[in-house]
C-alpha cells in the first residue's frame, strides 16, 4: 500500500488529541454559560449548547473530508481558494445580513455563516504560497510589500463590513513574515507606534504642545549622546521625530473624527479615562466580577451565580473564559490556558519539521491567527484588551468559528501527514 493511503498512520495524534479536550471543554462550558432548569439535556438542539454539538460533528466530518485529500491540493489551489473567498467578503458587503451593526453575515436558510471567519485560513494559503516560490526574494520591498498587502486587503474589507475586531486577526500574520525574515525593527516599530498610541490618548489636551515637543527633541537628544554625531544618523533621528509627532496629530484626528462613539468610549474606559459600569464597561466589569468570584478552586459545575443570572452579556460566545474563571477558578483557568499554550507549541514544533517551506509557513500562520484571538479573547475578559468582539478558538459557541478553526488545524494536520512525500 502505498504511503499516500495510510493516513491515520502519519496524522499527529497529539495535535488532535488536543483540539478534542478543548472542543469538548468548551461544549460543556457552554452548556453551564446557558444552563436553566427548563431545558437541562445537553442534547436539546433548541438550545446554544445543543446546536454546538451539531456545530461539533459537522466540524468532525469536515476534519475527516480535510484528512482524505490529496496532500498536493492546498498549495496547488491556494490563490483560488483566496480569491473566492475575497469575492464572498465583497459580495457580504451588499448581499449580507446585518446583525448588530454588523454586514458581515451571509444568511443560508434558517443558519448564517461569517465569511471573514473563513477568509483567515484562506489568506494563510495564499502567503504560504507566495512565501514558499523558490524564486522568490523577500528581502526585496515589493515582495514584502505584496505579503504585506495579501493579508492587508481581506482586512481592509472586513473592517468595511463593519467588523473591526476580525479584521484585526489578520495583523497576526506579521509573525509569518518575521519568521521568514522579515527584519525585527518593523515589528519594534509597530510596538513603538502601540505605546505612542496610547500615551497620546492619556496626556492632556494642554500637555499636548509639551508632549510634541518632547517627541521632536528626544531623538536629536538620544542621537548626539549615544551615536556618533554623522549625517546619516541626523537624518535619522530628524525622521523620527517628524513621525512620531505626524503620528500623534493623526491619532487625535482618527479618535475624534473616524471613530465611532462607542469605539471611543470602549478605549476611554480601557484606559482609565472613563468609568461607565452600566455602559461600555458593563460587560468588562461584570466579567472580572465572574472571574473574581472564581477564587482558587471555583463554584463547581453548573454553580456559576454571575452566569447562571445572566449578569454577563454574550457568555456564551465573547465572554465563555469567565464561566471558565468562575466554575473552575483560578486552577482552571491555568488548566484551560495551559492546553492552549501546549497546543501552540506543538503547531510550532510540527511547523518546523516540515519538508516544504509552504507547510512550514502555514504552520506560523495557523499558530499566529490562535494565538491573537486566544490573547484578545482572554485579555478583554479581565479587562486587558478592548472588547472587540473576537472568539475563543474551539470554545466559544458558533458554527463559523468552530468551522474556520477546524479547517484551518485540519489542513496544518493534513500537510504535516504529507512530508513523508516530500524529497528534501
Amino acid at each position: 500500500m502505498r504511503q499516500e493511503e495510510k493516513v491515520l498512520q502519519n496524522i499527529d495524534w497529539v495535535m488532535v488529541m488536543l483540539y478534542m479536550v478543548l472542543v469538548l471543554m468548551g461544549w460543556f462550558n457552554i452548556y453551564a454559560a446557558v444552563f436553566n432548569d427548563s431545558n437541562q439535556s445537553i442534547f436539546d438542539t433548541s438550545q446554544s449548547y445543543g446546536m454546538q454539538l451539531v456545530w461539533i460533528l459537522t466540524s468532525l466530518f469536515l476534519a475527516f473530508i480535510i484528512l482524505v485529500i490529496d496532500g498536493e491540493f492546498f498549495p496547488r489551489a491556494s490563490y483560488v481558494i483566496y480569491g473566492a473567498f475575497v469575492l464572498l467578503l465583497i459580495g457580504v458587503i451588499f448581499f449580507g445580513v446585518e446583525v448588530k451593526g454588523s454586514k458581515s453575515w451571509i444568511g443560508v436558510g434558517g443558519f448564517r455563516i461569517q465569511p471573514a471567519e473563513f477568509a483567515k485560513f484562506a489568506t494563510n494559503l495564499a502567503i504560504a504560497k507566495f512565501l514558499s516560490n523558490p524564486n522568490l526574494k523577500f528581502e526585496q520591498l515589493q515582495n514584502r510589500a505584496i505579503a504585506i498587502a495579501l493579508f492587508a486587503f481581506p482586512a481592509l474589507i472586513i473592517i468595511a463590513q463593519n467588523e473591526t475586531g476580525s479584521a484585526l486577526v489578520f495583523g497576526s500574520f506579521f509573525l509569518v513574515l518575521y519568521r521568514e525574515g522579515l527584519p525585527g525593527w518593523i515589528l519594534m516599530s509597530g510596538v513603538v507606534i502601540a505605546i505612542l498610541f496610547v500615551i497620546t490618548l492619556l496626556v492632556p489636551t494642554d500637555a499636548t504642545i509639551w508632549f510634541i515637543i518632547i517627541l521632536g527633541v528626544l531623538p536629536l537628544i538620544i542621537t548626539t549622546l549615544f551615536y556618533r554625531r554623522i549625517l546619516q544618523n541626523f537624518i535619522i533621528a530628524v525622521a523620527i521625530s517628524i513621525a512620531s509627532i505626524g503620528l500623534v496629530f493623526s491619532v487625535d484626528y482618527v479618535f475624534e473624527n473616524v471613530l465611532e462613539i462607542h469605539q471611543k468610549t470602549r478605549i476611554n474606559v480601557l484606559i482609565g479615562k472613563e468609568k461607565d459600569l452600566r455602559g461600555a464597561g458593563y460587560n468588562v466589569n461584570q466579567s472580572m466580577i465572574a472571574i473574581g468570584s472564581g477564587g482558587l478552586i471555583g463554584k463547581g459545575f453548573l454553580n456559576g451565580t454571575q452566569t447562571k443570572f445572566n449578569y454577563v452579556p454574550e457568555q456564551s460566545t465573547d465572554f465563555i473564559f469567565c464561566t471558565v474563571g468562575e466554575e473552575w477558578g483560578f486552577l482552571g483557568s491555568i488548566v484551560v490556558l495551559g492546553l492552549f499554550i501546549v497546543l501552540l507549541l506543538r503547531i510550532i514544533y510540527v511547523a518546523e519539521r516540515q519538508r516544504s517551506p509552504f507547510s512550514r509557513i502555514y504552520g506560523y500562520g495557523l499558530a499566529g491567527v490562535i494565538f491573537f484571538h486566544i490573547a484578545v479573547n482572554v485579555g478583554m475578559t479581565i479587562g486587558l484588551a478592548p472588547v472587540v468582539g473576537i472568539p475563543l478558538p474551539f470554545f466559544s459557541y458558533g458554527g463559523s468559528s468552530l468551522w474556520s478553526f477546524t479547517i484551518l488545524l485540519f489542513i496544518f494536520i493534513r500537510l504535516d501527514a504529507y512530508r513523508f512525500q516530500i524529497l528534501r
